[in-house]
């Protein structure tokens, strides 16, 4: 039987944080950083065009980064040439299992703010997430990205990505809570 402990994320961590050339740091986030990555949720929702989607806030990051029993891990960029450190960047990810490749690690979310992108930081990104698979024995690395995307859709290509949908022809399907709800009540009736 498998212990409630062990379906919890393993800890993702970057060994060592990366400097970048241009004076930006890549480590790894601490849970004063709540606020800031729920900043940056926020823009990238708006970017994304479902500000409305939004369902959480920085103490549900606290409670479920930084607990006893980690949900995620999180990356962030840090503008060393701003005089507060600016976070600029997040990359967040968690622990998934595969029945055909076992462990592997999903990439919810990776945002930059406008005014930062190109400048290493998405490359960089890429670079720790890849790295922390690899330590951490991961089979692959999924995440999802909008169709009408194509910047990214095609950074994630230069990243060595294979867009399933192209390729395969999957599609990602989501259940939300509600109608799971309902579809527990309809079953209860049955």
């Amino acid at each position: 039987m498998t212990s409630v402990s062990n379906l919890f994320c393993e800890k993702k961590m970057l060994k060592q944080p990366i400097l970048l050339e241009s004076k930006f740091l890549i480590r790894n986030a601490v849970e004063n950083d709540c606020d800031h990555i729920m900043r940056l949720i926020n823009e990238l929702a708006v970017f994304e065009k479902l500000p409305d989607q939004v369902r959480i806030n920085s103490e549900t990051l606290k409670q479920d980064g930084f607990g006893e029993r980690p949900l995620y891990s999180c990356l962030v960029a840090e503008d060393l040439n701003d005089s507060s450190s600016r976070i600029v960047g997040m990359c967040l990810m968690f622990n998934v299992y595969s029945t055909w490749e076992g462990k592997c690690l999903h990439l919810e979310d990776l945002y930059i703010e406008e005014d930062y992108r190109k400048r290493g930081i998405g490359k960089a990104f890429f670079s720790a997430t890849y790295q922390i698979a690899v330590d951490t024995n991961c089979a692959r690395l999924n995440f999802n990205v909008l169709n009408w995307n194509t910047d990214a859709i095609e950074f994630y290509k230069t990243r060595g990505a294979l867009d399933l949908t192209e390729k395969e022809g999957w599609h990602m399907l989501r259940v939300t809570r509600q109608n799971m709800e309902l579809e527990l009540n309809k079953s209860k009736n049955d």
